[in-house]
């Protein structure tokens, strides 16, 4: 079942981007970090900085691509909670089930009014019945000190039950660097029919 969904993220993400305009997967250099809150933890702070150096090689989203990251789910917006933006994903990755901070399975872009895409965060995804059939773990998965959250079936995603952690490496978030939603992310430059 796994195996199914993955290979579904392959081909709609394949779909997905021959659609893309060539010119969107050309992001400028965003080289700069994002502020870091002051009440950040330590270990908040190692893991942000963990994802920067695992991310910084898909400033521009065509590396991403060229490293097995497809765009899925089309820019995710909610209704009062601002956005996640666009997800792309690793289907090898998530396959595994191996949390790894220096192999996020999903980087996240948001789209800019010139069309390009800039990077601001990763997530990290575990199938929870991947996760949770495992006799080595005990409860929700964690990273650095940072709790997943559950997201249950059915989902807007069309995914089983799954166990999230976004990381706002690159995008300051003023409700915490680890929040599924961003409020200071917009989705309103992605055109494509596939919006959510």
């Amino acid at each position: 079942m796994i195996v199914k969904h993955v290979k579904h993220f392959a081909i709609c993400a394949t779909a997905l981007l021959s659609l893309w305009p060539a010119q969107t997967l050309l992001a400028q250099d965003h080289s700069a970090h994002a502020a870091q809150p002051a009440d950040l933890t330590t270990a908040a702070t190692a893991l942000i900085q963990t994802v920067r150096e695992a991310t910084a090689q898909f400033q521009n989203p065509a590396d991403a691509v060229k490293a097995g990251y497809l765009l899925q789910f089309g820019c995710v917006s909610g209704p009062d909670s601002g956005a996640m933006g666009l997800h792309f994903v690793n289907g090898q990755l998530i396959q595994g089930g191996v949390i790894d901070a220096r192999r996020p399975q999903i980087v996240i872009y948001e789209p800019a009014a010139d069309g390009s895409l800039k990077l601001i965060g990763a997530d990290y995804l575990v199938l929870a019945e991947q996760w949770d059939n495992d006799p080595n773990h005990h409860g929700p998965p964690e990273l650095m000190g940072q709790l997943f959250h559950y997201f249950e079936a059915p989902n807007r995603f069309g995914l089983p039950a799954f166990y999230t952690l976004h990381v706002w490496a690159w995008k300051d978030n003023p409700n915490g660097a680890f929040v599924n939603w961003h409020p200071n992310v917009n989705c309103s430059q992605f055109n494509s029919p596939t919006t959510r």
